[in-house]
């Protein structure tokens, strides 16, 4: 049985699904599965992820949906299916630097206290790599009024406490988001989580991905927020915050890669 099980929900991104896949595939740490969920690609991604599991038969487990079914639906199924002690997350346009499964994995086996890790990371596009993105390395439930506190798409969680937060809410509120809804439930339970101040992650940020942030997909964080706000018992001062995300999706696209830039070039170890 793995140590590690690596999820990851793919929907049309052959471009870079063969990238993104390799990275864990040349990981410095051996002991993982990976398995992967197709939501219903109309591309060759499919195709791509089945040549792996012929090629890898013992390190990959291809499911499919019946009907494209979204993120939180996608991992959820992983889930199901997952037999590691850990549950690596990794999307399918980024890529894992060669040592991240080894210092997570060893995060997590001295620090029995976390029930999570995640790293700093280093957004791309088309003209190359930007500066790497820190985020504070202990974060509590007061950091959620304002930011996600992980980096989802980085994290390395125990079994167990996936189990705890039972997975992924399903719906049209988290289309988007989902982690973010996640860590609220995370953080009612009493549960901690690290951020390691290394970048071992390369995620991909081009226009293309600021685009996917629509009217509708900011409306449903606000009412994420909302909910989340109630579960923690925030006071009601703090509700305002939940509105920013409204503000943000009125932004046009290139403003908005230029304030990502400058935010990356200010961002710092905490």
């Amino acid at each position: 049985m793995p140590r590690v099980s690596v999820i990851m929900a793919t929907y049309n991104c052959e471009n870079t699904l063969r990238d993104s896949i390799d990275s864990i595939v040349e990981q410095s740490y051996t002991d993982w599965e990976f398995v992967i969920c197709d939501d219903c690609s109309t591309d060759s991604s499919l195709a791509i992820l089945e040549e792996y599991r012929d090629k890898y038969p013992e390190k990959f487990v291809i499911l499919k949906n019946e009907v494209n079914s979204k993120l939180s639906y996608s991992l959820n199924h992983c889930l199901q299916y997952a037999k590691g002690e850990y549950i690596a997350r990794m999307d399918g346009d980024d890529k894992s630097l060669p040592t991240r499964l080894e210092k997570q994995v060893a995060f997590l086996d001295e620090h029995p206290e976390y029930a999570v890790v995640s790293t700093a990371m280093t957004p791309f596009d088309e003209n190359g790599l930007r500066p790497s993105r820190y985020m504070k390395a202990e974060p509590t439930k007061d950091d959620l009024v304002s930011r996600s506190p992980f980096a989802h798409a980085t994290i390395m969680m125990r079994r167990e406490a996936y189990d705890a937060v039972g997975g992924y809410t399903v719906s049209k509120r988290t289309t988007r988001g989902q982690d973010y809804d996640m860590w609220f439930r995370f953080f009612a339970l009493g549960l901690r989580g690290y951020n390691m101040q290394e970048p071992l992650y390369l995620v991909l940020e081009d226009d293309a991905a600021i685009k996917r942030r629509t009217l509708k997909t900011r409306y449903y964080e606000v009412q994420t927020k909302l909910k989340g706000y109630r579960l923690l018992h925030y006071p009601p001062q703090k509700y305002i915050h939940a509105f920013k995300p409204l503000l943000t999706a009125l932004v046009p696209v290139k403003l908005m890669q230029e304030y990502h830039k400058k935010t990356d070039a200010k961002s710092k170890k905490e």
